[in-house]
Protein backbone atom coordinates (compact mmCIF):
# COMPACT_ATOMS: atom_id res chain seq x y z
CA UNK A 1 0.00 0.00 0.00
CA UNK A 2 1.34 3.64 -0.70
CA UNK A 3 0.26 6.52 1.41
CA UNK A 4 -0.42 9.50 -1.05
CA UNK A 5 2.87 11.77 -1.16
CA UNK A 6 0.54 14.84 -1.78
CA UNK A 7 0.02 15.91 1.52
CA UNK A 8 3.17 15.60 2.61
CA UNK A 9 4.39 17.93 -0.12
CA UNK A 10 2.07 20.57 0.36
CA UNK A 11 2.88 20.21 3.87
CA UNK A 12 6.88 20.59 3.00
CA UNK A 13 6.26 22.99 0.57
CA UNK A 14 4.30 25.18 2.69
CA UNK A 15 7.50 25.34 5.60
CA UNK A 16 10.33 26.00 2.15
CA UNK A 17 8.26 28.90 0.99
CA UNK A 18 6.62 30.47 3.78
CA UNK A 19 9.10 29.79 6.22
CA UNK A 20 12.95 29.97 4.55
CA UNK A 21 11.81 31.76 1.41
CA UNK A 22 9.57 34.34 3.56
CA UNK A 23 7.26 34.68 0.78
CA UNK A 24 3.34 33.30 1.19
CA UNK A 25 2.13 32.91 -2.27
CA UNK A 26 -0.89 29.59 -1.89
CA UNK A 27 -0.01 29.18 -5.39
CA UNK A 28 3.47 28.41 -5.60
CA UNK A 29 2.56 26.07 -2.59
CA UNK A 30 0.50 24.29 -4.84
CA UNK A 31 3.06 24.29 -7.84
CA UNK A 32 5.81 22.78 -5.53
CA UNK A 33 3.50 20.47 -4.04
CA UNK A 34 2.24 19.54 -7.32
CA UNK A 35 5.41 18.81 -8.96
CA UNK A 36 6.99 16.81 -5.39
CA UNK A 37 3.48 14.60 -5.08
CA UNK A 38 4.24 13.16 -8.88
CA UNK A 39 7.59 11.21 -7.71
CA UNK A 40 5.55 9.00 -5.18
CA UNK A 41 2.88 7.74 -8.08
CA UNK A 42 6.12 6.97 -10.26
CA UNK A 43 7.93 5.00 -7.40
CA UNK A 44 4.48 3.42 -6.42
CA UNK A 45 4.22 1.58 -10.16
CA UNK A 46 7.75 0.82 -10.29
CA UNK A 47 8.74 -0.92 -6.80
CA UNK A 48 4.93 -2.81 -7.19
CA UNK A 49 6.67 -4.25 -10.83
CA UNK A 50 10.16 -4.00 -11.81
CA UNK A 51 11.61 -5.89 -8.76
CA UNK A 52 10.79 -8.79 -10.30
CA UNK A 53 13.21 -8.09 -13.51
CA UNK A 54 15.56 -8.75 -10.67
CA UNK A 55 14.99 -11.66 -8.99
CA UNK A 56 14.88 -13.57 -12.55
CA UNK A 57 18.21 -12.55 -12.63
CA UNK A 58 19.30 -13.89 -9.41
CA UNK A 59 17.45 -16.93 -10.23
CA UNK A 60 19.37 -17.27 -13.61
CA UNK A 61 22.55 -16.37 -14.62
CA UNK A 62 21.80 -16.47 -18.37
CA UNK A 63 18.70 -13.85 -17.29
CA UNK A 64 20.72 -10.27 -17.88
CA UNK A 65 19.97 -7.74 -15.01
CA UNK A 66 17.58 -4.92 -16.12
CA UNK A 67 19.38 -2.05 -17.65
CA UNK A 68 19.39 1.48 -15.70
CA UNK A 69 18.94 3.07 -19.40
CA UNK A 70 15.60 0.32 -19.44
CA UNK A 71 14.22 1.03 -15.97
CA UNK A 72 14.50 4.88 -16.74
CA UNK A 73 12.92 5.18 -19.69
CA UNK A 74 10.34 3.17 -18.69
CA UNK A 75 9.21 5.26 -15.73
CA UNK A 76 9.43 8.57 -17.41
CA UNK A 77 7.56 7.29 -20.42
CA UNK A 78 4.72 5.77 -17.74
CA UNK A 79 4.64 8.80 -15.72
CA UNK A 80 4.56 11.59 -18.99
CA UNK A 81 1.36 9.02 -20.15
CA UNK A 82 -0.57 9.39 -16.78
CA UNK A 83 -0.27 12.71 -16.95
CA UNK A 84 -1.29 13.04 -20.67
CA UNK A 85 -4.32 10.53 -20.55
CA UNK A 86 -5.71 12.56 -17.25
CA UNK A 87 -5.91 15.99 -19.15
CA UNK A 88 -9.16 15.09 -21.32
CA UNK A 89 -10.73 13.91 -18.38
CA UNK A 90 -10.22 16.82 -15.52
CA UNK A 91 -13.37 19.08 -16.40
CA UNK A 92 -15.63 15.75 -16.17
CA UNK A 93 -14.18 14.66 -12.82
CA UNK A 94 -12.79 17.81 -11.38
CA UNK A 95 -15.44 20.56 -12.19
CA UNK A 96 -18.66 18.60 -13.19
CA UNK A 97 -18.46 16.09 -10.25
CA UNK A 98 -17.31 18.53 -7.80
CA UNK A 99 -19.09 18.20 -4.00
CA UNK A 100 -19.85 14.68 -6.27
CA UNK A 101 -16.59 13.07 -5.96
CA UNK A 102 -15.15 14.00 -2.25
CA UNK A 103 -11.36 13.75 -3.48
CA UNK A 104 -10.11 13.31 0.06
CA UNK A 105 -6.64 14.23 0.08
CA UNK A 106 -7.21 17.15 -2.62
CA UNK A 107 -9.25 18.33 -0.69
CA UNK A 108 -6.98 17.89 2.64
CA UNK A 109 -4.00 19.55 0.88
CA UNK A 110 -6.29 22.50 -0.01
CA UNK A 111 -6.55 22.76 3.55
CA UNK A 112 -3.20 22.69 4.32
CA UNK A 113 -2.28 25.01 1.89
CA UNK A 114 -5.06 27.35 3.28
CA UNK A 115 -3.53 26.91 6.86
CA UNK A 116 0.21 27.87 5.36
CA UNK A 117 -1.77 30.92 3.70
CA UNK A 118 -3.35 32.28 6.99
CA UNK A 119 -0.60 31.07 9.53
CA UNK A 120 -1.18 31.20 13.17
CA UNK A 121 -2.71 28.15 14.52
CA UNK A 122 -3.48 26.11 11.46
CA UNK A 123 -0.17 25.97 10.78
CA UNK A 124 1.06 25.05 14.17
CA UNK A 125 -1.90 22.37 13.99
CA UNK A 126 0.51 20.63 10.84
CA UNK A 127 3.36 21.07 12.44
CA UNK A 128 2.46 19.33 15.71
CA UNK A 129 0.59 16.59 13.70
CA UNK A 130 4.48 16.19 11.81
CA UNK A 131 6.33 16.28 14.67
CA UNK A 132 4.45 14.22 16.86
CA UNK A 133 4.19 11.42 14.13
CA UNK A 134 7.98 12.01 13.16
CA UNK A 135 9.13 10.78 16.60
CA UNK A 136 6.34 8.15 16.66
CA UNK A 137 7.82 6.80 13.25
CA UNK A 138 11.80 6.64 14.95
CA UNK A 139 10.44 5.04 18.63
CA UNK A 140 8.37 2.18 16.56
CA UNK A 141 10.77 2.06 13.32
CA UNK A 142 13.92 3.55 14.16
CA UNK A 143 14.61 2.10 17.25
CA UNK A 144 12.05 -0.72 17.49
CA UNK A 145 10.67 -0.48 20.99
CA UNK A 146 7.80 -2.05 20.21
CA UNK A 147 6.47 -3.67 16.44
CA UNK A 148 4.89 -1.39 14.21
CA UNK A 149 2.31 -4.12 13.35
CA UNK A 150 0.61 -6.39 15.44
CA UNK A 151 -0.59 -9.56 14.83
CA UNK A 152 -2.78 -12.21 16.74
CA UNK A 153 -4.03 -15.72 15.76
CA UNK A 154 -7.04 -16.66 16.63
CA UNK A 155 -6.85 -20.06 17.95
CA UNK A 156 -10.18 -21.26 18.46
CA UNK A 157 -11.43 -19.99 14.88
CA UNK A 158 -8.14 -21.68 12.89
CA UNK A 159 -7.52 -19.53 9.68
CA UNK A 160 -8.45 -16.35 11.39
CA UNK A 161 -6.49 -13.75 12.76
CA UNK A 162 -6.36 -10.30 13.56
CA UNK A 163 -3.63 -7.56 13.65
CA UNK A 164 -2.75 -3.72 12.89
CA UNK A 165 0.06 -1.33 11.52
CA UNK A 166 0.14 1.14 14.62
CA UNK A 167 1.37 3.64 12.64
CA UNK A 168 0.29 7.37 12.15
CA UNK A 169 -0.43 8.03 8.65
CA UNK A 170 -2.89 5.25 8.62
CA UNK A 171 -4.83 7.09 11.06
CA UNK A 172 -4.37 10.46 9.02
CA UNK A 173 -5.66 8.62 6.03
CA UNK A 174 -8.70 7.18 7.69
CA UNK A 175 -9.60 10.30 9.61
CA UNK A 176 -9.65 11.98 5.82
CA UNK A 177 -11.08 9.16 4.04
CA UNK A 178 -14.40 9.36 6.43
CA UNK A 179 -16.13 6.42 8.37
CA UNK A 180 -18.05 5.38 5.41
CA UNK A 181 -15.10 4.31 2.79
CA UNK A 182 -13.26 2.99 5.70
CA UNK A 183 -15.88 0.61 6.70
CA UNK A 184 -16.28 -1.25 3.30
CA UNK A 185 -12.90 -1.46 3.55
CA UNK A 186 -12.85 -3.10 6.74
CA UNK A 187 -15.66 -4.97 5.30
CA UNK A 188 -13.65 -6.88 2.62
CA UNK A 189 -10.82 -7.41 5.11
CA UNK A 190 -13.56 -8.83 7.33
CA UNK A 191 -14.45 -11.14 3.98
CA UNK A 192 -11.05 -12.72 3.92
CA UNK A 193 -9.96 -12.36 7.07
CA UNK A 194 -12.54 -14.28 9.17
CA UNK A 195 -14.77 -15.93 6.32
CA UNK A 196 -12.44 -17.09 3.55
CA UNK A 197 -9.80 -17.83 5.01
CA UNK A 198 -11.46 -20.60 8.14
CA UNK A 199 -13.20 -21.94 5.07
CA UNK A 200 -10.43 -22.54 3.35
CA UNK A 201 -8.80 -24.61 6.91
CA UNK A 202 -12.22 -25.64 7.95
CA UNK A 203 -12.61 -27.31 3.93
CA UNK A 204 -9.44 -27.80 3.14
CA UNK A 205 -7.77 -30.08 5.90
CA UNK A 206 -5.30 -31.92 5.31
CA UNK A 207 -5.21 -31.18 1.79
CA UNK A 208 -3.00 -29.06 -0.49
CA UNK A 209 -3.44 -26.60 -3.11
CA UNK A 210 -1.06 -24.80 -5.16
CA UNK A 211 -0.06 -22.08 -4.56
CA UNK A 212 0.12 -22.69 -1.24
CA UNK A 213 2.90 -26.16 -0.59
CA UNK A 214 1.24 -27.39 2.66
CA UNK A 215 -1.85 -28.98 4.18
CA UNK A 216 -4.13 -26.03 4.68
CA UNK A 217 -4.47 -26.67 8.43
CA UNK A 218 -0.62 -26.22 8.72
CA UNK A 219 -1.01 -22.83 7.28
CA UNK A 220 -0.66 -19.53 9.18
CA UNK A 221 -3.00 -16.54 8.57
CA UNK A 222 -0.26 -14.80 6.36
CA UNK A 223 0.25 -17.96 4.03
CA UNK A 224 -3.47 -17.80 4.22
CA UNK A 225 -3.64 -14.99 3.03
CA UNK A 226 -1.03 -14.28 0.25
CA UNK A 227 -1.30 -17.61 -1.39
CA UNK A 228 -5.00 -17.37 -1.60
CA UNK A 229 -6.83 -14.62 -0.52
CA UNK A 230 -4.58 -11.98 -2.72
CA UNK A 231 -5.64 -13.93 -5.71
CA UNK A 232 -9.00 -14.05 -4.96
CA UNK A 233 -8.52 -10.11 -3.86
CA UNK A 234 -6.82 -9.16 -7.22
CA UNK A 235 -9.81 -10.78 -9.15
CA UNK A 236 -12.62 -8.83 -6.71
CA UNK A 237 -10.42 -4.84 -7.50
CA UNK A 238 -10.12 -6.47 -11.56
CA UNK A 239 -13.92 -6.44 -11.59
CA UNK A 240 -14.19 -3.51 -9.76
CA UNK A 241 -12.12 -1.83 -12.22
CA UNK A 242 -14.05 -3.15 -15.24
CA UNK A 243 -17.67 -2.51 -13.63
CA UNK A 244 -16.23 1.29 -12.45
CA UNK A 245 -15.31 1.43 -16.27
CA UNK A 246 -18.52 0.52 -17.59
CA UNK A 247 -20.37 3.08 -15.24
CA UNK A 248 -18.16 5.63 -16.67
CA UNK A 249 -18.86 5.15 -19.77
CA UNK A 250 -21.09 8.23 -20.40
CA UNK A 251 -18.79 10.10 -18.21
CA UNK A 252 -15.77 9.51 -20.61
CA UNK A 253 -17.82 9.92 -24.07
CA UNK A 254 -19.45 13.53 -22.72
CA UNK A 255 -15.93 14.25 -21.55
CA UNK A 256 -14.16 13.82 -25.15
CA UNK A 257 -17.24 14.79 -26.86
CA UNK A 258 -16.67 18.41 -24.97
CA UNK A 259 -12.93 18.14 -26.14
CA UNK A 260 -13.59 17.52 -29.22
CA UNK A 261 -15.91 20.79 -29.57
CA UNK A 262 -12.95 22.93 -28.11
CA UNK A 263 -10.04 21.12 -30.60
CA UNK A 264 -7.33 23.83 -31.24
CA UNK A 265 -9.89 26.79 -30.11
CA UNK A 266 -8.55 27.89 -26.59
CA UNK A 267 -8.85 31.71 -27.11
CA UNK A 268 -10.78 33.61 -24.34
CA UNK A 269 -10.47 30.53 -21.44
CA UNK A 270 -9.86 32.03 -17.98
CA UNK A 271 -6.65 30.96 -16.44
CA UNK A 272 -8.22 28.47 -14.09
CA UNK A 273 -10.00 26.91 -17.10
CA UNK A 274 -6.96 26.50 -19.48
CA UNK A 275 -5.37 22.91 -20.12
CA UNK A 276 -3.10 21.28 -21.75
CA UNK A 277 -4.74 21.33 -25.55
CA UNK A 278 -6.32 17.87 -26.74
CA UNK A 279 -4.58 17.20 -30.34
CA UNK A 280 -1.40 17.98 -27.79
CA UNK A 281 -2.42 15.19 -25.00
CA UNK A 282 -3.26 12.79 -27.90
CA UNK A 283 -0.11 13.79 -30.20
CA UNK A 284 2.02 12.78 -26.98
CA UNK A 285 0.19 9.71 -26.05
CA UNK A 286 0.67 8.19 -29.21
CA UNK A 287 4.68 9.59 -29.00
CA UNK A 288 5.18 7.32 -26.27
CA UNK A 289 3.69 4.41 -27.66
CA UNK A 290 6.15 4.61 -30.66
CA UNK A 291 8.88 5.14 -28.31
CA UNK A 292 8.30 2.68 -26.43
CA UNK A 293 8.15 0.52 -29.44
CA UNK A 294 11.18 1.75 -31.14
CA UNK A 295 13.29 1.97 -28.50
CA UNK A 296 15.96 -1.05 -28.29
CA UNK A 297 16.83 -1.73 -24.65
CA UNK A 298 13.31 -1.58 -23.78
CA UNK A 299 11.31 -5.49 -24.62
CA UNK A 300 8.29 -3.81 -25.69
CA UNK A 301 6.72 -5.13 -29.39
CA UNK A 302 4.28 -3.18 -31.47
CA UNK A 303 1.64 -5.47 -29.83
CA UNK A 304 2.62 -4.55 -26.42
CA UNK A 305 3.10 -0.39 -27.20
CA UNK A 306 -1.19 -1.06 -28.32
CA UNK A 307 -1.84 -2.85 -25.25
CA UNK A 308 -0.17 0.11 -23.13
CA UNK A 309 -2.39 3.13 -25.04
CA UNK A 310 -5.37 0.90 -24.54
CA UNK A 311 -5.26 -0.26 -20.91
CA UNK A 312 -3.63 3.11 -20.56
CA UNK A 313 -6.03 5.14 -21.14
CA UNK A 314 -8.72 1.99 -19.68
CA UNK A 315 -6.89 2.30 -16.48
CA UNK A 316 -6.08 6.19 -16.16
CA UNK A 317 -9.71 6.81 -15.86
CA UNK A 318 -10.86 4.12 -13.14
CA UNK A 319 -8.16 5.14 -11.57
CA UNK A 320 -8.62 9.16 -11.73
CA UNK A 321 -12.06 8.58 -10.38
CA UNK A 322 -11.73 5.72 -7.55
CA UNK A 323 -8.95 8.80 -6.30
CA UNK A 324 -11.82 10.65 -6.19
CA UNK A 325 -14.02 8.12 -4.52
CA UNK A 326 -11.37 6.84 -1.93
CA UNK A 327 -8.41 8.53 -1.88
CA UNK A 328 -4.72 8.27 -3.26
CA UNK A 329 -3.73 5.99 -0.42
CA UNK A 330 -6.26 3.36 -1.41
CA UNK A 331 -5.84 3.47 -4.76
CA UNK A 332 -4.55 -0.28 -5.49
CA UNK A 333 -3.03 -0.07 -8.74
CA UNK A 334 -1.19 -2.97 -7.60
CA UNK A 335 -4.03 -4.47 -8.62
CA UNK A 336 -4.67 -2.90 -11.91
CA UNK A 337 -0.74 -3.83 -12.94
CA UNK A 338 -2.29 -7.73 -12.15
CA UNK A 339 -5.61 -7.01 -14.71
CA UNK A 340 -3.07 -6.30 -16.90
CA UNK A 341 -0.58 -8.73 -16.58
CA UNK A 342 -2.95 -11.54 -17.12
CA UNK A 343 -4.36 -10.30 -19.98
CA UNK A 344 -1.45 -9.20 -22.05
CA UNK A 345 0.32 -12.04 -21.03
CA UNK A 346 -2.16 -14.36 -22.55
CA UNK A 347 -2.12 -12.41 -25.69
CA UNK A 348 1.98 -12.94 -25.24
CA UNK A 349 1.66 -16.00 -25.18
CA UNK A 350 -0.90 -16.78 -28.04
CA UNK A 351 0.87 -14.71 -30.26
CA UNK A 352 3.87 -16.94 -29.23
CA UNK A 353 6.21 -14.74 -27.19
CA UNK A 354 6.70 -17.20 -24.72
CA UNK A 355 9.85 -17.84 -22.52
CA UNK A 356 11.99 -14.75 -20.54
CA UNK A 357 11.42 -12.69 -23.55
CA UNK A 358 7.49 -12.95 -23.15
CA UNK A 359 7.72 -12.35 -19.43
CA UNK A 360 9.93 -9.52 -19.32
CA UNK A 361 7.57 -7.84 -22.13
CA UNK A 362 5.13 -8.36 -19.31
CA UNK A 363 6.50 -7.17 -16.18
CA UNK A 364 7.66 -3.79 -18.73
CA UNK A 365 3.70 -3.29 -20.14
CA UNK A 366 2.45 -4.14 -16.56
CA UNK A 367 5.17 -1.14 -15.06
CA UNK A 368 3.84 1.43 -17.47
CA UNK A 369 0.44 0.68 -17.00
CA UNK A 370 1.23 0.91 -12.94
CA UNK A 371 2.58 4.00 -13.17
CA UNK A 372 0.01 5.18 -15.75
CA UNK A 373 -2.74 4.28 -13.43
CA UNK A 374 -1.18 6.26 -10.25
CA UNK A 375 0.17 9.31 -12.04
CA UNK A 376 -3.58 9.64 -13.04
CA UNK A 377 -4.62 9.22 -9.65
CA UNK A 378 -2.07 11.78 -8.68
CA UNK A 379 -2.79 14.15 -11.17
CA UNK A 380 -6.43 14.18 -11.04
CA UNK A 381 -6.31 14.58 -6.79
CA UNK A 382 -3.42 17.69 -7.36
CA UNK A 383 -6.27 19.37 -10.26
CA UNK A 384 -8.65 18.85 -7.58
CA UNK A 385 -6.35 20.59 -5.00
CA UNK A 386 -5.70 23.39 -7.48
CA UNK A 387 -9.24 23.67 -8.32
CA UNK A 388 -10.46 24.37 -4.87
CA UNK A 389 -7.23 27.28 -4.45
CA UNK A 390 -7.50 28.08 -8.12
CA UNK A 391 -4.29 27.60 -9.54
CA UNK A 392 -4.00 27.65 -13.93
CA UNK A 393 -4.76 23.49 -14.53
CA UNK A 394 -2.14 24.25 -17.67
CA UNK A 395 0.80 25.22 -15.26
CA UNK A 396 -0.18 22.24 -12.76
CA UNK A 397 -0.27 20.00 -16.24
CA UNK A 398 3.20 21.18 -16.78
CA UNK A 399 4.29 20.52 -13.41
CA UNK A 400 2.97 16.81 -13.29
CA UNK A 401 4.93 16.63 -15.96
CA UNK A 402 8.02 17.89 -14.71
CA UNK A 403 7.50 15.33 -11.69
CA UNK A 404 7.15 12.57 -13.64
CA UNK A 405 10.71 13.55 -15.23
CA UNK A 406 12.52 14.13 -12.41
CA UNK A 407 11.15 10.88 -10.37
CA UNK A 408 11.64 8.70 -13.47
CA UNK A 409 15.64 9.53 -13.68
CA UNK A 410 16.22 8.74 -9.71
CA UNK A 411 13.95 5.92 -9.62
CA UNK A 412 16.53 2.67 -11.20
CA UNK A 413 19.38 4.90 -8.67
CA UNK A 414 16.81 3.42 -6.35
CA UNK A 415 16.09 -0.07 -7.56
CA UNK A 416 19.87 -0.90 -8.02
CA UNK A 417 20.78 0.66 -4.35
CA UNK A 418 17.60 -1.33 -2.54
CA UNK A 419 18.94 -4.75 -5.14
CA UNK A 420 22.40 -4.54 -3.68
CA UNK A 421 21.83 -3.57 0.20
CA UNK A 422 19.29 -6.38 0.50
CA UNK A 423 18.39 -8.15 -2.81
CA UNK A 424 14.33 -8.18 -3.70
CA UNK A 425 12.54 -11.46 -2.43
CA UNK A 426 14.72 -11.43 1.14
CA UNK A 427 13.45 -10.90 4.32
CA UNK A 428 14.67 -7.42 4.75
CA UNK A 429 12.77 -6.36 1.21
CA UNK A 430 10.19 -9.02 0.31
CA UNK A 431 8.70 -6.66 -2.12
CA UNK A 432 5.17 -8.37 -2.03
CA UNK A 433 3.69 -7.29 -4.55
CA UNK A 434 6.19 -7.40 -7.27
CA UNK A 435 6.52 -11.16 -6.15
CA UNK A 436 3.02 -11.48 -6.96
CA UNK A 437 3.21 -9.75 -10.08
CA UNK A 438 5.98 -12.48 -11.07
CA UNK A 439 3.57 -15.82 -9.77
CA UNK A 440 0.97 -13.93 -12.04
CA UNK A 441 2.79 -13.60 -15.18
CA UNK A 442 5.04 -17.49 -14.66
CA UNK A 443 1.33 -18.63 -13.68
CA UNK A 444 -0.21 -18.08 -17.21
CA UNK A 445 3.18 -18.90 -19.26
CA UNK A 446 3.35 -21.88 -17.35
CA UNK A 447 -0.47 -22.80 -17.22
CA UNK A 448 -0.66 -22.91 -13.75
CA UNK A 449 -2.04 -19.74 -12.38
CA UNK A 450 -4.79 -20.33 -9.57
CA UNK A 451 -7.91 -19.28 -12.03
CA UNK A 452 -10.80 -20.27 -9.51
CA UNK A 453 -9.39 -18.17 -6.67
CA UNK A 454 -9.07 -15.06 -9.40
CA UNK A 455 -12.53 -16.14 -10.91
CA UNK A 456 -14.33 -15.93 -6.96
CA UNK A 457 -13.12 -12.80 -6.45
CA UNK A 458 -14.53 -11.20 -9.79
CA UNK A 459 -18.03 -12.71 -8.45
CA UNK A 460 -17.62 -12.19 -4.99
CA UNK A 461 -17.58 -8.04 -6.45
CA UNK A 462 -20.22 -9.04 -8.83
CA UNK A 463 -22.24 -9.89 -5.60
CA UNK A 464 -21.16 -6.77 -3.87
CA UNK A 465 -22.85 -4.42 -6.71
CA UNK A 466 -25.66 -5.98 -6.92
CA UNK A 467 -25.98 -5.79 -3.07
CA UNK A 468 -25.40 -1.92 -3.58
CA UNK A 469 -22.15 -1.74 -2.16
CA UNK A 470 -19.27 0.42 -3.67
CA UNK A 471 -17.63 -2.39 -5.08
CA UNK A 472 -14.10 -0.92 -5.40
CA UNK A 473 -13.22 0.34 -1.70
CA UNK A 474 -14.41 -3.11 -0.65
CA UNK A 475 -12.32 -5.18 -3.00
CA UNK A 476 -9.18 -3.12 -1.75
CA UNK A 477 -10.15 -3.80 1.55
CA UNK A 478 -10.32 -7.94 0.07
CA UNK A 479 -6.92 -7.32 -1.46
CA UNK A 480 -4.99 -5.69 1.47
CA UNK A 481 -3.97 -7.08 4.86
CA UNK A 482 -6.26 -6.51 7.68
CA UNK A 483 -3.70 -5.26 9.13
CA UNK A 484 -4.16 -1.53 7.25
CA UNK A 485 -7.68 -1.28 6.82
CA UNK A 486 -8.27 -1.55 10.66
CA UNK A 487 -5.94 1.52 11.72
CA UNK A 488 -7.71 3.02 8.74
CA UNK A 489 -10.95 2.11 10.73
CA UNK A 490 -9.92 3.58 13.74
CA UNK A 491 -9.34 7.15 11.88
CA UNK A 492 -12.86 6.37 10.18
CA UNK A 493 -14.61 6.08 13.51
CA UNK A 494 -12.77 9.50 15.22
CA UNK A 495 -14.03 11.46 12.40
CA UNK A 496 -18.20 9.54 12.64
CA UNK A 497 -17.68 10.46 16.04
CA UNK A 498 -17.10 14.54 15.62
CA UNK A 499 -19.95 14.33 12.96
CA UNK A 500 -22.51 12.51 15.30
CA UNK A 501 -21.39 14.65 18.65
CA UNK A 502 -23.23 17.13 19.98
CA UNK A 503 -21.47 20.60 19.92
CA UNK A 504 -22.57 24.38 20.44
CA UNK A 505 -23.30 25.06 16.83
CA UNK A 506 -22.19 23.83 13.78
CA UNK A 507 -19.04 26.02 13.24
CA UNK A 508 -17.65 24.57 16.73
CA UNK A 509 -18.04 21.31 14.77
CA UNK A 510 -16.85 22.14 11.52
CA UNK A 511 -13.48 24.05 13.60
CA UNK A 512 -12.86 20.50 15.53
CA UNK A 513 -13.46 18.53 12.14
CA UNK A 514 -10.94 20.74 9.94
CA UNK A 515 -8.50 20.68 12.95
CA UNK A 516 -8.35 17.32 12.35
CA UNK A 517 -7.81 17.14 8.97
CA UNK A 518 -4.68 19.61 9.37
CA UNK A 519 -3.03 17.42 12.24
CA UNK A 520 -3.92 13.63 10.08
CA UNK A 521 -2.09 15.94 7.50
CA UNK A 522 0.91 16.17 9.50
CA UNK A 523 0.89 12.84 10.76
CA UNK A 524 1.09 11.73 7.26
CA UNK A 525 3.64 14.28 6.20
CA UNK A 526 5.69 13.21 9.70
CA UNK A 527 5.78 9.54 9.35
CA UNK A 528 6.68 9.85 5.64
CA UNK A 529 10.07 12.20 6.25
CA UNK A 530 11.21 9.70 8.86
CA UNK A 531 10.66 6.79 6.95
CA UNK A 532 13.18 8.34 4.43
CA UNK A 533 15.74 9.03 6.58
CA UNK A 534 15.52 5.42 8.34
CA UNK A 535 15.74 4.36 4.72
CA UNK A 536 19.42 6.19 4.23
CA UNK A 537 20.42 4.97 7.82
CA UNK A 538 20.15 1.39 7.08
CA UNK A 539 21.45 2.02 3.50
CA UNK A 540 24.63 3.10 5.47
CA UNK A 541 24.90 0.22 7.65
CA UNK A 542 23.34 1.96 10.55
CA UNK A 543 21.14 0.00 13.32
CA UNK A 544 19.23 1.09 15.84
CA UNK A 545 17.26 -1.73 16.68
CA UNK A 546 16.47 -2.43 20.16
CA UNK A 547 14.03 -5.60 19.83
CA UNK A 548 10.99 -4.42 20.25
CA UNK A 549 10.97 -5.18 24.10
CA UNK A 550 7.30 -3.97 24.52
CA UNK A 551 5.93 -6.45 22.12
CA UNK A 552 2.36 -6.47 20.69
CA UNK A 553 0.66 -4.99 23.70
CA UNK A 554 3.09 -2.07 23.82
CA UNK A 555 2.32 -1.60 20.33
CA UNK A 556 -1.43 -1.38 20.93
CA UNK A 557 -0.61 1.18 24.26
CA UNK A 558 1.11 3.53 22.15
CA UNK A 559 -0.99 3.57 19.56
CA UNK A 560 -4.06 4.63 22.28
CA UNK A 561 -1.84 7.27 23.11
CA UNK A 562 -1.30 8.22 19.34
CA UNK A 563 -5.22 8.66 19.06
CA UNK A 564 -6.02 10.28 22.51
CA UNK A 565 -3.19 12.73 21.19
CA UNK A 566 -5.03 13.25 17.96
CA UNK A 567 -8.57 14.22 19.83
CA UNK A 568 -6.58 16.47 22.11
CA UNK A 569 -5.20 18.70 19.03
CA UNK A 570 -8.55 18.44 17.44
CA UNK A 571 -9.99 20.22 20.51
CA UNK A 572 -7.30 22.54 20.78
CA UNK A 573 -8.46 26.32 19.87
CA UNK A 574 -12.67 25.07 20.38
CA UNK A 575 -13.50 28.01 22.88
CA UNK A 576 -11.84 30.36 20.57
CA UNK A 577 -14.01 29.24 17.04
CA UNK A 578 -16.95 31.82 16.51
Amino acid sequence: MTVSASIPAAVISMGVIRVILRKNSILENNMVQTIGSAGESLAAGAIFTLPALFMWAEEDASVATPSFLMITFIAVMGGILGVLFMIPLRTALIVEEHGVLPFPEGQACAEVLLAGEEGGEKSKLVSSGLGIAAIYKFVADGLCLFPSEVDWSIKPYPGSGIGMDVLPALVGVGYICGARISSYMLGGAALGWFVIMPLLVLVGGDNVMYPADAPFNTLDTWTLWGSFVRYIGAGAVAAGGIMSLIKSLPLIVKTFAKAMKGFGHEGGVSRTEKSISLPIALGGALLVAVLLWLMPSVPVSLLAAIIIVIFGFFFATVSARMVGLVGSSNNPVSGMAIATLLISTILLKATGSTGFSGMATAICIGTVICIVAAMAGDTSQDLKTGYIVGATPIKQQIGELIGSVAAGLAIAGVLYLLNTAWGYGTTQLPAPQATLMKMVVEGVMGGNLPWGLVFTGVFIAVAVEIIGIPVLPFAIGLYLPIHLSTPIMVGGLIRLWIDKRKFKNEAERQHVADNGVLYSSGMIAGEGVVGIILAILAAVGIDLNVGAPLGNWGGVAFFVALVAVMIAFMFSGKKKAK
